[in-house]
């Protein structure tokens, strides 16, 4: 029988987060067959750059569907994502948050709040715990500085904006953490759809400061997640990564 996609059902063993559906370019049959057979895995599952009026049907056939509007987001908590932690080995239940670790998540303007949405609801649900802080751009670079701590002691640091994309590199260059930049579609003209943020942000003196493609807040969260748990098993061991 001919089916419009393979599921790889084993990525969460061997990465540690699941499979996502990318919403966009696909029918509503095709999401609809998708949801059925990957809520029957062990862990949540994650649809993303969706629209309410898709998701509220989704939501009517799944209701464990949770549709976070901001972040344009679905997550369906399978019936058994509490025996993850029991059938995956070195992995913690990706629905429980634990320890007192977080990611920062930061956006250059409030128009970039929704590629930030998807990035922090995205590091939640594999656990994570997150700190928001939005619209704190070079515009009025005071706006950052009453954060300082709260940055400096984040696992790993999501910075997301358009325009320019300067922000990242700024905060690169206050904090000893890994710096995660967003280039969003934010902005007109010269911006070129993020594209001039996508270059300002490759061509960063910040050494510290790494880039995810153009509005790719799912990627952000799945390195951000990466970088808090590696931290949390270094401070479990005993390892000092601190600069």
């Amino acid at each position: 029988m001919k089916r419009d996609f393979t599921l790889d059902t084993k990525r969460f063993h061997r990465q540690g987060f699941p499979e996502a559906i990318y919403s966009i370019g696909k029918s509503e049959k095709q999401i609809f067959d998708i949801v059925s057979k990957m809520i029957k895995n062990p862990t949540p599952t994650i649809i993303t750059k969706i629209e309410k009026n898709l998701a509220a049907k989704i939501k009517k056939k799944f209701p464990k569907t949770k549709y976070h509007e901001k972040a344009k987001l679905v997550v369906i908590n399978s019936a058994k994502s509490i025996v993850a932690r029991c059938v995956i080995s070195n992995r913690v239940n990706p629905l429980k948050k634990i320890g007192k670790n977080y990611i920062a998540v930061i956006t250059a303007g409030t128009s970039d709040i929704p590629y930030a949405e998807e990035t922090a609801v995205v590091a939640e649900t594999l656990g994570n715990n997150v700190e928001r802080i939005y619209d704190v751009g070079v515009a009025g670079i005071h706006r950052l500085f009453k954060f300082s701590e709260v940055i400096k002691n984040a696992s790993c640091v999501v910075v997301c904006a358009g325009m320019e994309g300067a922000l990242p590199s700024v905060v690169g260059g206050l904090v000893s953490k890994v710096v995660i930049g967003v280039p969003t579609s934010t902005g007109y003209g010269t911006g070129k759809g993020g594209y001039s943020a996508l270059l300002t942000m490759l061509n960063s003196c910040s050494p510290n400061v790494c880039v995810v493609n153009i509005d790719n807040g799912f990627g952000a969260g799945i390195i951000a997640s990466i970088i808090n748990r590696t931290q949390m098993k270094s401070d479990k061991d005993g390892l000092d990564l601190s600069v």
